[in-house]
């Protein structure tokens, strides 16, 4: 067969009479992760050995994939939750026939440029559906997908999506606290799609789980509303018979499958000495021994070969038959426009007329109101828009008027997610959905809470998915709640994620043209850092996304350049404007430059920046946050006009004068830098 590879060994004739069994086809997952493993000499056996058979099971009867098109949009989805035990995964895409996963590449498990790092890394080509690793995630992001395909079951119905989500996660996975809050989410929206498969092994890094593990697993999960289950994960007819009863669910399932990690190895089952680290070549031929597995490393019989390649094929006539119905079905043109989810054609007309009514109009108004102004535009004329918010709906202005709350009872058809006090699960739901394809997830919180999400938030930069953070309250500016709500080291940490854009507009105008670059922007996340306190409009309208440049200039001084550059982002632009009038009234020629966003500001021509920064003139930036980040703009002998610590509960003005962020201490500290 053209895609064995050369490795594969000829059975005898008298071997080949013999059928096979479940046991030889999860042997082959076992001794190719030991395997890759012990040639790497760095990596984690147990896990793939333990859930060996439980993943042959789900992937020769019941998941629903075609090697041929693994871009399928009715697949089903599968996330290896605990990614720590990646040579399960490559060794399933592999044995199955993923035509980029080739036996070279599982012998080049963890090196520089394979296609199979330590922990799995979104790759859709190989049949990889996330990068999973940061323990919890998995989990969570699998709701996120499989809350998009109830939501886009809904709209375009039964015949072109319908399919179902699986997880393998482990012990580890259920006790970060992120997976109580994305599953007790599903529980309530009765995601019946999500089918959870936990590796019930009983070990850890430390040892025995019981060392700091005693949670009633069942309990837990029918408290959350989900069907549960407790089976032997290495009994075949058992596992199946679970996973069958799981899809016939109304609620979500878990399958807690109790296993050995480490099966086979003679020394090592059980134990956390076969986690993460190599058997031997002593252990692994004891397991060979064990299992019954006298081949070669990397040699995998012809009959087993045959049996995977034949479950990689198991989905060929679902595949065409679904591809039929697509062609004949009235939502095609409107689904496959949805999935591949460009929407710039459609919303820039919508971005140009609210851009003029903000520059018309000039409404004092907090950032976070006109970004629902933005929203009321968008949502009604974008269905892929999906929103939400962690119980701060009326706070993040995040929902519009019109369009329904998803719910189960109206069978998921709505744009708005109710997510609860849930910030962490919220993104790593978020995730999921983008991962799924057909939604532009968006939802908001206040910033200060922006680190309950980061890891997720940061994962989805990572794998570069287009969500959309909305984060209000961004400052000192929310007043009187106080430094447990005031962001000031928050946006400097945020800045520090590669590929998130973190966006803090300074009015109507800007905050339009922000949205339009999120939205735009299908290779990542972005973050939009609003305010509770209404700020002036300071913008013109223009054509141009100004924004899109990351930093420009908004006010200029006449004649030659400039004495002073101010530089500021989101509501201290407002002062900035009101320092240069005080310092131009003192014959002081003073620049505005609004930053928006300093990672875009760093992606331009170095000629553009170097316009913008104007090094021969004084520097001044203000931001109410820390200087961290600033001195890329400004120099280490800039004037930065900031935060130096964690602020107070006062009124805003209060505040802002108390911490010295105003036009009079940037006057000030300019001529006092003028007299040196």
């Amino acid at each position: 067969m053209r895609m064995f590879s050369a490795t594969v060994k000829k059975d005898k004739p008298e071997k080949q009479k013999e059928g096979f069994s479940y046991r030889d086809m999860a042997n082959a997952i076992r001794a190719l992760s030991m395997d890759a493993v012990e040639k790497a000499q760095s990596g984690h056996p147990g896990m793939p050995m333990g859930m060996a058979d439980v993943a042959t099971v789900l992937f020769s009867k019941y998941l629903k994939f075609d090697p041929r098109h693994p871009d399928w949009h009715d697949r089903d989805r599968f996330v290896l939750s605990a990614g720590h035990g990646s040579m399960l995964l490559y060794s399933l895409l592999y044995l199955t026939g993923y035509q980029k996963m080739t036996l070279d590449e599982i012998k080049n498990f963890r090196q520089l440029k394979s296609r199979t790092p330590g922990h799995p890394e979104v790759d859709h080509e190989c049949g990889i559906e996330m990068t999973t690793g940061p323990l919890g995630q998995g989990i969570s992001t699998a709701a996120g997908m499989a809350l998009a395909e109830r939501i886009l079951n809904g709209r375009f119905g039964g015949d072109i999506v319908d399919h179902y989500t699986y997880v393998i996660a482990s012990d580890g996975d259920l006790m970060e606290g992120v997976s109580h809050e994305s599953c007790a989410l599903a529980g309530h929206l009765k995601l019946s799609r999500l089918i959870v498969l936990y590796d019930d092994n009983g070990i850890s890094i430390d040892g025995p789980t019981s060392l700091s593990y005693s949670d009633d697993v069942k309990k837990r999960f029918e408290s959350y509303g989900w069907d549960v289950q407790t089976i032997d994960g290495h009994d075949t007819a058992k596992i199946d018979a679970a996973i069958a009863r799981a899809r016939a669910t109304e609620t979500p399932s878990i399958i807690c499958c109790k296993t050995h990690i480490g099966y086979g190895a003679p020394t090592k089952q059980d134990k956390a000495s076969s986690h993460g680290s190599p058997l031997g070549e002593k252990e692994i031929a004891g397991a060979r021994e064990k299992l019954g597995w006298p081949h070669a490393p990397f040699e995998i019989p012809e009959h087993v070969m045959m049996m995977w390649r034949a479950a990689g094929q198991r989905n060929y006539g679902e595949y065409n038959e679904w591809e039929h119905r697509l062609v004949d079905n009235r939502f095609k043109s409107d689904f496959l426009k949805t999935m591949d989810g460009d929407v710039n054609t459609l919303i820039a007309p919508l971005i140009a007329s609210v851009k003029e009514s903000f520059a018309k109009e000039k409404p004092k108004m907090a950032t976070r109101q006109t970004s629902g102004k933005v929203l009321e535009k968008l949502v009604p004329a974008v269905p892929s828009l999906i929103g939400g918010s962690a119980d701060l709906t009326g706070s993040v202005n995040t929902k519009v008027e019109g369009p329904d709350v998803i719910t189960p009872s109206n069978h998921y058809n709505g744009q708005y997610i109710y997510y609860g006090v849930r910030e962490h699960g919220m993104a790593a739901i978020m995730n999921g959905m983008a991962l799924h394809g057909g939604i532009i997830p968006y939802a908001g919180t206040f910033l200060q809470f922006a680190d309950y999400g980061r890891p997720a938030i940061r994962l989805g930069a990572l794998m570069k998915q287009r969500v959309v953070h909305v984060m209000t309250h961004d400052s000192i500016g929310l007043g009187e709640d106080g430094p447990t709500h005031q962001p000031v080291e928050h946006l400097a940490a945020l800045r520090a994620i590669p590929n998130l854009l973190v966006m803090r507009p300074c009015d109507g105008v800007e905050t339009a043209e922000c949205w339009q670059l999120a939205l735009q922007r299908k290779n990542g996340p972005s973050l939009l850092s609003l305010t509770r306190q209404g700020l002036p409009t300071l913008r013109k309208n223009s054509n141009e996304n100004l924004c899109a440049k990351g930093a420009y200039i908004l006010d200029d001084c006449d004649g030659d350049e400039p004495q002073v550059t101010i530089f500021a982002s989101g509501s201290e632009v407002e002062i900035a404007m009101q320092a240069k009038r005080e310092l131009e009234e003192g014959r002081i020629k003073t620049r505005v430059v609004s930053v928006p966003c300093m990672n875009l500001f760093f992606e331009q021509d170095s000629a553009y920046q170097e316009n913008i920064l104007c090094n021969k003139s004084i520097k001044v930036a203000i931001e109410a946050a820390v200087r961290f980040g600033w001195d890329r703009l400004i120099g280490p002998h800039g004037i930065f006009i900031g935060m130096t610590g964690f602020g107070e509960s006062a009124p805003a003005k209060d505040l802002y004068k108390h911490f010295g962020i105003t036009a009079e201490a940037v006057v000030e500290a300019v001529k006092e830098k003028m007299r040196e």
